[in-house]
């Protein structure tokens, strides 16, 4: 069979899986990935077999460190620490400037915790600063969703970015240091876009002042009960710290090979800085901050762990189904027929930046998860450039991907209903200001990807 129909069945597949009969993304993306083995070239004996295989590397790559992030982000919220580092922001940057400080704690909570634990933490403190200045609570409400929204797509650890990564052979370091750069200016973009909607949009809604506010914050009930700032940020400063090291003194001991320092240091960095090790060690220090703090039963401890695997577990079986559908797709020689139809400009230049933005901002805008627009984008593109001598480092190619998953956001998209309900907004309300908020983001954080490749594309990569 021709590897273009085969993608076209597949494609049709995942979409009619969950929008139609509904099934969750792990069972449509292995049911996928089976079908394409099925249609593919090879041994009857072997398609099966190799899903499974597939499944297992993936598995095995983003596994451990999904799991450390999940361990990390609930010790933070148990602890405290989370709370702490909002309360910091805001007192950084000021009451006047509440909504940097929100969207700040946003794009910062968001590199480890999920962005719904995120936006769940954050909107009672929006609604506690509307009562306090008794304005801008719309655009409280869309700086939270801006730099949470930014970080869940383009900075791993968090299970999109992280696969993608994986998917098209980017150092996670590396994919670290390009997200927050583009990630910080497109959410400065996006506080721009939140003031301007805050005073063209009136909500039908909005939250009743109240004379004395009351506190949500545990962390501003008892501070004393709470961790200090180094404490609450290590959590998430140090794997950030580590695995970019790694990537850094690994360039600097293959500029310099004959530099035993630099060699001793990449050494040294690789163990360290190992996404597996760094967010290991990070979910270890998060645990004995949660129980220097809170002082919990062994049995809170437990249940605290295994609540938090329960959640990554599911994420985990997704993202290895979706490396399994990647892995199917290449089986099945897509990249080469999809290669052959580009000329070799646009096969290794900024179109094919552009076509990982469309290809993943369609999936997005199909069935509404930015992870599963994420993991089946990233297939389907690391086929198209295996082999391929790139224009620039395939990092980008990754942010493109991500900045499509931000893209297209509507009432098929969990977190569209999460904004809405938990913001008090109306579906109308929501198409104006969710929708559109996203959207400028991810194209700004797409021209800035852009730009960047062309600026600094780092070293050329063939993959």
């Amino acid at each position: 069979m021709p590897p273009l129909v085969i993608l076209a069945i597949a494609v049709a597949l995942v979409l009619g899986l969950i929008l139609v009969l509904r099934l969750n993304a792990f069972v449509a993306l292995i049911t996928v990935a089976i079908v394409v083995s099925l249609l593919a070239p090879g041994e009857l004996s072997e398609k099966i077999p190799r899903v499974a295989t597939a499944f297992g590397v993936s598995a095995g790559k983003i596994g451990v460190p999904i799991a450390m992030a999940a361990i990390i982000g609930a010790c933070l919220l148990a602890s405290g620490a989370a709370d702490r580092i909002v309360q910091a922001m805001l007192s950084l940057f000021g009451e006047q400037r509440g909504a940097t400080a929100l969207a700040a704690s946003g794009f910062t909570l968001s590199i480890p915790v999920f962005f719904d634990t995120v936006f769940f933490l954050l909107v009672p403190l929006a609604r506690s600063l509307f009562q306090q200045t008794k304005r801008n609570y719309l655009k409280f409400l869309l700086a939270i969703g801006a730099g949470g929204a930014v970080a869940h797509t383009l900075v791993p650890p968090t299970p999109g970015p992280l696969f993608v990564a994986d998917q098209l052979g980017v150092d996670v370091g590396l994919m670290m240091m390009i997200g927050i750069a583009v990630g910080l200016p497109a959410m400065g973009v996006g506080l721009l876009v939140a003031g301007w909607l805050d005073r063209v949009v009136s909500l039908a809604n909005p939250p009743e002042i109240e004379e004395q506010p009351k506190s949500t914050s545990p962390a501003a009930e008892s501070a004393s009960a709470s961790p200090g700032l180094f404490l609450s940020s290590l959590p998430i400063v140090l794997p950030v710290l580590l695995v970019a090291s790694q990537t850094i003194f690994k360039r600097l001991s293959e500029s310099d090979p004959a530099s035993a320092l630099l060699t001793d240091a990449a050494e040294i960095s690789a163990l360290l800085g190992n996404p597996n090790f760094a967010l290991l060690l990070a979910a270890a220090i998060a645990l004995v901050v949660f129980v220097r703090f809170k002082r919990p039963s062994r049995a809170d401890v437990s249940t605290l762990v295994e609540e938090a695997l329960m959640s990554a577990g599911v994420i985990v079986l997704i993202t290895a189904a979706g490396g399994a559908f990647g892995a199917m797709l290449k089986v099945a020689e897509i990249g080469p027929a999809i290669k052959d139809s580009l000329t070799s400009a646009e096969a290794s230049g900024t179109a094919l930046l552009w076509l990982a933005f469309g290809i993943a901002s369609l999936i997005k805008v199909s069935q509404g998860s930015g992870t599963v627009a994420m993991i089946t984008a990233s297939g389907m593109l690391a086929t198209m450039i295996e082999g391929q001598p790139l224009d620039f480092n395939p990092v980008y190619l990754a942010q493109a991907i991500g900045c499509g998953a931000l893209f297209g956001v509507w009432m098929n998209d969990s977190g569209f209903w999460l904004f809405c309900r938990m913001g008090g907004l109306t579906e109308s309300e929501g198409l104006k200001t969710w929708t559109v908020i996203l959207a400028i983001v991810a194209l700004t954080a797409m021209l800035i990807t852009v730009g960047v490749a062309s600026v600094l594309p780092l070293a050329p990569v063939t993959t």
